[in-house]
């Protein structure tokens, strides 16, 4: 399947037959949708979210889990899967990426989302206030703090004249955002090498051309394949001694160098508190979009650092919000 937003994979299938929906049920169901495999700590926090609003899976509630583990093409079946049983609400976790464009949005099923960009500015919610139709979610402008990123790996590594940047190509949005990153490397005076992956087997390229070109550092892009392959890619970053900065703090939890973006403990937690006030009643139209871009974290990895013989300017320790050592 070509470049699609997760959302509007949910909106296509969603134009399934929806009659099973008015059969009575023992428990509401939730349809948890993901692109990547969901560590147990954040499914910790999305259910923790659920019992704030009194909803505990297994006594009162049923969870039916559908991960695509950075396998987007799976998308659409899985979500006509959870239509088909039914569900009485989608969650869906891992970004909004995957499909190629609009089609069949008028679906009834509610929508919470994850999303790593501006809802609105997609086109699919109508204010962040007032989002209308049937989505909500979290916002966490994950995207909007790329040159944020670059900027502070170019701070740690002030001497990578050249730094590779990895996208994944079948995200639909990596060529515009490519060439907003390729301005933001222009203004700090940095060449930027862009990398492709899309599955695991493009990483030992990735890494002999960061190698073979001489890049000093990495800047991973923003995108849920590469959450997904979060350990991978640390140990790759390891294993050949590449300053690497994430854009969540997993990354550097387990291991990696440094991470600038939002906290994805609180928007799993907000999600799970939103799908349980729609099981209450209320309409996702309702409830505005919960943008996180005042919780924007800095994290940095002491020891990893010493691994790598990198001295930390006392400045960027100075702001990070943690420090791993």
């Amino acid at each position: 399947m070509r470049r699609r937003t997760l959302l509007c994979a949910l909106g296509a299938a969603m134009a399934l037959p929806l009659a099973a929906r008015a059969q009575q049920k023992p428990m509401p169901v939730i349809g948890y949708l993901s692109t990547i495999a969901s560590f147990p700590a954040l499914l910790d926090e999305f259910r923790r979210g659920l019992a704030e609003m009194g909803f505990v899976e297994g006594q009162n509630l049923r969870i039916e889990y559908r991960m695509a583990a950075g396998d987007y093409e799976r998308l659409p079946a899985l979500v006509a899967e959870l239509v088909r049983m039914p569900v009485d609400v989608i969650v869906a976790a891992g970004g909004s990426h995957l499909g190629d464009g609009g089609e069949g949005r008028n679906h009834k099923i509610p929508i919470v989302v994850i999303s790593g960009e501006d809802p609105v500015k997609l086109g699919l919610a109508q204010s962040l206030a007032r989002p209308g139709g049937n989505l909500t979610g979290v916002s966490q402008l994950v995207v909007a703090a790329d040159a944020k990123r670059l900027e502070l790996l170019h701070e740690l590594v002030p001497a990578a004249g050249r730094i590779a940047h990895l996208v994944n190509p079948t995200n639909a949005e990596a060529e515009r955002r490519a060439g907003d990153l390729a301005s933001a490397a222009g203004l700090l005076g940095v060449e930027l090498r862009f990398l492709k992956a899309s599955k695991s087997e493009d990483f030992v390229d990735v890494f002999d051309t960061i190698a073979r070109q001489e890049l000093r550092a990495l800047n991973i892009g923003a995108d849920p394949f590469f959450i997904s392959v979060r350990d991978e890619l640390v140990a790759l970053a390891q294993r050949h001694a590449v300053p690497t900065m994430y854009f969540f703090r997993e990354f550097v939890g387990a291991g990696g160098l440094i991470s600038y973006g939002s906290k994805l403990s609180g928007a799993y937690r907000q999600v799970g508190v939103y799908a349980g006030r729609i099981l209450e009643g209320a309409k996702p139209a309702d409830l505005p979009i919960v943008q996180q871009s005042e919780q924007l974290e800095l994290v940095i990895n002491l020891k990893t650092a010493d691994a790598l013989h990198l001295p930390i300017p006392p400045t960027l320790r100075a702001r990070a919000d943690e420090v791993i050592e």
